[in-house]
């Protein structure tokens, strides 16, 4: 049934434990990142059927007969790229409302759910959800990772490290989409990236919203990629492009909408004043932004600013990624108040523990780049358990209690 290799994905653990106690199982991220793959290696394990709304006929019959759609379908069945039939959703409702039992309906998305109100107002209640993003760095590696563990236990080995060096750049550059990361060259993945640009606004845009110049979105995504890892302006993305801020702002939603930018809201206190409340733009993967960008490995190694903001932002993912396959939720924030301390990530989990991240290209850390990580540290008290500067560096050191320079490779190796 699964017509390309399987590369185990770290979020099947989670998936299997959804489909054992919940009718309706949701896996939704973007085009190709592996979620029919996926769905497709648990469905042929569990015998369950496949139908793809990206096959016209399919999508045709369960448009003009949701209900007779839905009442034909067998006992178990995956629903690939449900965004494109929202008009089944109701149906699907009545027909779990009628037999609860779970696994019943496993469904891929390719538009975040939370812009599909018919999805998500439908089966609410009824359906769990598993975000997939592109492979982590771990699961190349084919290696569990510990590091979201060891961060909050504040617990970083002694031991020697290779630095990653230019390695670094092409780890960015590569980006983690397993059909740009099986072309044999840096030059073909970045073809495969910029293909898969204009693929997804020619198609799944289309489908979230009617808009006059789909020309505008590549365009905007490339000037959003020259600010990734930084405070979102729709001022300085919209000048170039001759557009009002309210048209921006939605532009940036549809492309949020299909995974291809993220914001991270700035984190607050009550304790702390003078904190600035402007998210940060991510873009969805270091690939995409490198292939939009024109900037190969090489390239990037050598404009140290670029590569400081890709890095921030490849770490970034990394930890979204590894955050998704745990059983506790973590939230991701940023925090810069207006005396210049900043921390590039607050990573915090349930019952308000936090953990910072700062994240640097160079080799050597000194005391100063953890003022940022001591000034969140003082205003949180108790609450914090560890703050760490990720670097191109050999060994994890401590500058303080709770404090630790720890290299970048630790990552997906911990």
């Amino acid at each position: 049934m699964v017509a390309e290799r399987y590369t185990p994905r770290f979020a099947e653990l989670r998936l299997k434990e959804s489909l054992a106690d919940t009718p309706v199982v949701l896996i939704h991220g973007p085009r190709q990142c592996g979620k029919t793959t996926l769905a497709q290696h648990l469905g042929a394990k569990a015998g369950y059927a496949y139908k793809s709304f990206d096959d016209e006929v399919t999508l045709a019959a369960a448009r003009s007969d949701p209900i007779g759609f839905v009442a034909d379908l067998p006992a178990k069945c995956i629903l690939d790229e449900v965004q494109r039939a929202p008009g089944i959703f109701s149906s699907l409702k009545m027909a779990v409302d009628a037999n609860r039992a779970p696994g019943r309906f496993l469904l891929t998305g390719s538009a975040n759910v939370l812009l599909v109100p018919a999805l998500s107002d439908s089966l609410a209640g009824r359906m769990g959800i598993q975000r997939l993003y592109p492979l982590a760095q771990s699961e190349m590696a084919g290696h569990p990772p510990h590091f979201l563990d060891t961060l909050f236990g504040g617990r970083f080995s002694a031991r020697k490290r290779p630095r990653l060096g230019r390695e670094l750049a092409g780890r960015i550059a590569d980006g983690g989409y397993p059909a740009a990361l099986g072309r044999g060259t840096a030059r073909r993945r970045a073809a495969w990236y910029r293909d898969y640009v204009e693929t997804m606004v020619q198609r799944d845009v289309r489908d979230l919203a009617r808009i006059a110049s789909l020309d505008t979105l590549p365009r905007l995504l490339k000037l959003a990629a020259g600010q990734t890892a930084r405070l979102i302006n729709i001022s300085d993305l919209g000048a170039p492009l001759q557009l009002s801020r309210p048209t921006i702002r939605d532009y940036v939603t549809l492309l949020e909408g299909v995974f291809l930018l993220e914001e991270v809201p700035p984190w607050h206190s009550n304790r702390l004043s003078r904190l600035i409340k402007t998210p940060k733009l991510h873009v969805g993967d270091t690939g995409i932004a490198s292939a939009v960008l024109n900037r190969d490995a090489a390239a990037l190694w050598e404009d140290r600013a670029l590569l400081g903001q890709m890095l921030e932002t490849f770490v970034y993912q990394e930890l979204r990624r590894q955050a998704s396959w745990q059983e506790d939720e973590f939230r991701f924030h940023h925090f810069r108040d207006r005396d210049g301390f900043e921390v590039d990530l607050v990573l915090e989990r349930p019952g308000g523990e936090l953990a910072g991240v700062e994240v640097k290209a160079g080799a050597t850390v000194t005391a100063a780049d953890f003022r940022g990580l001591q000034k969140l540290k003082d205003g949180t008290g108790k609450h914090f358990r560890a703050g760490i500067v990720l670097y191109d560096g050999e060994v994890a050191a401590s500058f303080g209690e709770g404090l630790y320079a720890v290299p970048l490779s630790d990552l997906w190796t911990q």
